[in-house]
């Protein structure tokens, strides 16, 4: 009897619980914001390598080369914090088809060139004192968080205008955001080698050089929003 009565209670409570909880009429949309700037910046990763059959030969080698870059950074005047040793190492390599085993030594220098503008005379120098591998060359912008936050604003402009289209077709009405979701991951280069090209350097016979296409880059944002409907 008195297990009964529990139950009871319990189916009791749970209805009036049930009856207490209102559901929300809402609407999830999504919504991307993008903006297309011209780089101000570029992030290059470059790599000495040397090969070779002793060990302290190979790094001794690949050491004088890095010694010589580092040199061509100071004179370039690039800043001390936008350089950073980034990789060392020293591997051995084995040749099955001869049995014999060779040595490979690398570093890993990288450098924010804030002057675009120096851009040829940097990489040109760079390969002069020894630089064998043009790992990464990406442009970017130093006002990356202020267009993110541009491309955020777009993004949730977006989804409110979606969910308008949606609620209006239904008779209803947007009101306030319930939930805000950010999807982003980051910005890509998106490189738009018709739109501009850098002059840089001159040539032998005293023409400018045109070698860098910097284009533009898209900085992006996506969102997800649910918003109640009236």
């Amino acid at each position: 009897m008195k297990k009964a009565v529990l139950l009871v209670s319990l189916l009791f409570c749970a209805f009036i619980h049930s009856q207490e909880v209102k559901v929300i009429p809402q609407i999830s949309v999504s919504g991307e914001g993008k903006i297309k700037i011209v780089p101000d910046q570029v992030f290059i990763s470059v790599t000495t390598e040397t090969k070779g059959n002793d060990a302290a030969d190979v790094k001794k080698r690949n050491d004088i080369a890095i010694s010589e870059v580092i040199k061509f950074i100071k004179k370039a005047k690039i800043p001390t914090e936008d350089v950073q040793t980034k990789r060392i190492s020293l591997n051995p390599e084995f040749d099955y088809q001869v049995k014999k085993r060779n040595y490979n030594a690398t570093q890993t220098i990288e450098i924010l060139l804030k002057d675009l503008s120096q851009y040829d005379y940097v990489i040109d120098g760079l390969i002069d004192a020894g630089i064998n591998r043009i790992d990464v060359v990406e442009f970017q912008s130093s006002k990356l968080e202020q267009y993110l936050s541009e491309a955020r604003k777009l993004a949730i402009k977006q989804a409110k205008l979606k969910a308008e289209d949606f609620a209006t077709t239904l008779g209803q009405k947007v009101g306030k955001a319930l939930t805000i979701a950010d999807n982003s991951h980051g910005y890509f280069p998106e490189p738009m080698y018709d739109k501009s090209v850098m002059k840089m350097g001159i040539q032998n016979n005293g023409s400018p050089r045109q070698t860098l296409a910097i284009g533009e880059i898209t900085v992006t944002a996506n969102v997800s929003v649910s918003f109640v409907l009236e």
